[in-house]
């Protein structure tokens, strides 16, 4: 890492939720606070449902978001590298923000080093034990079978399938996403620690648990889940040697 240079993580915008009115003053929250980490940023990493939904045709993809895509094509043209990881919200993410954005996009977690440390990064929908029915859906939807039927609906119909898909979910949840229940329930803090008796890792970083999270994992390693921005507008960063978990005031 460059000296003086940080790198940040953020996840789960949800733009496009609840409404569009609030969708649009979380967009430009998001986009405020990266213009404040712009200065010192080396790298950004946002760990995928970044939108309430994705989907790419041929040739077309989702309605608005601009203000986003606009402030991560400066980053990403100012010489910033951007990595961005699908979630179950946006799955079906393809080659728009290689080619047009020139980020990186990845559908699987990966591993990085900086400075000495191991990181684990992904969105971290369908790890660890449990939850069977999500991940039987998971290999639904990435299949190519059922990505190449749905491409032959047309935009209007399957963004409003989906849509109403992502609304009825977020019923049926409601708030379970923000209840803690001691580290020893979290799917994603098991699959750490599982994970650690095999590998050497300093910090495992998610999204899609919605509820911010740094937990230590038998002194070998830290858990981090970013959170949300739906409701904490929280995020973490590496200045090279500390690794932490903070808040956007605005």
């Amino acid at each position: 890492m460059q000296p003086g240079k940080k790198i940040y993580f953020a996840s789960d915008f949800h733009l496009g939720a609840p409404k569009d009115d609030k969708s649009a003053e979380r967009e430009r929250l998001v986009c405020k606070w990266l213009d404040e980490i712009k200065p010192d940023t080396e790298e950004l990493y946002l760990l995928g449902d970044m939108f309430d939904f994705w989907y790419e045709h041929k040739y077309t993809v989702p309605k608005g978001f601009v203000r986003l895509l606009g402030k991560i094509a400066e980053f990403t043209d100012s010489g910033i590298k951007v990595y961005f990881f699908s979630g179950n919200h946006d799955a079906w993410m393809q080659d728009y923000f290689v080619k047009e954005l020139n980020v990186e996009v990845h559908h699987e977690p990966i591993t990085k080093t900086y400075n000495n440390k191991n990181f684990y990064i992904g969105h971290g929908d369908g790890l660890g034990p449990g939850d069977h029915w999500y991940k039987f859906l998971k290999s639904i939807f990435r299949n190519k079978i059922s990505h190449w039927l749905y491409s032959r609906l047309h935009p209007n119909l399957s963004f409003s399938i989906a849509r109403a898909s992502s609304l009825k979910s977020r019923a049926v949840t409601g708030n379970s996403d923000e209840i803690f229940e001691g580290a020893e329930k979290e799917w994603l803090y098991l699959y750490c620690k599982d994970y650690l008796t095999k590998n050497k890792m300093d910090y495992f970083v998610f999204g899609h648990r919605h509820l911010p999270l740094e937990l230590d994992i038998e002194k070998k390693a830290t858990y981090v889940n970013l959170g949300d921005w739906l409701k904490y507008n929280s995020y973490a960063v590496f200045d090279g040697n500390k690794f932490e978990l903070k808040y956007y005031k605005g």
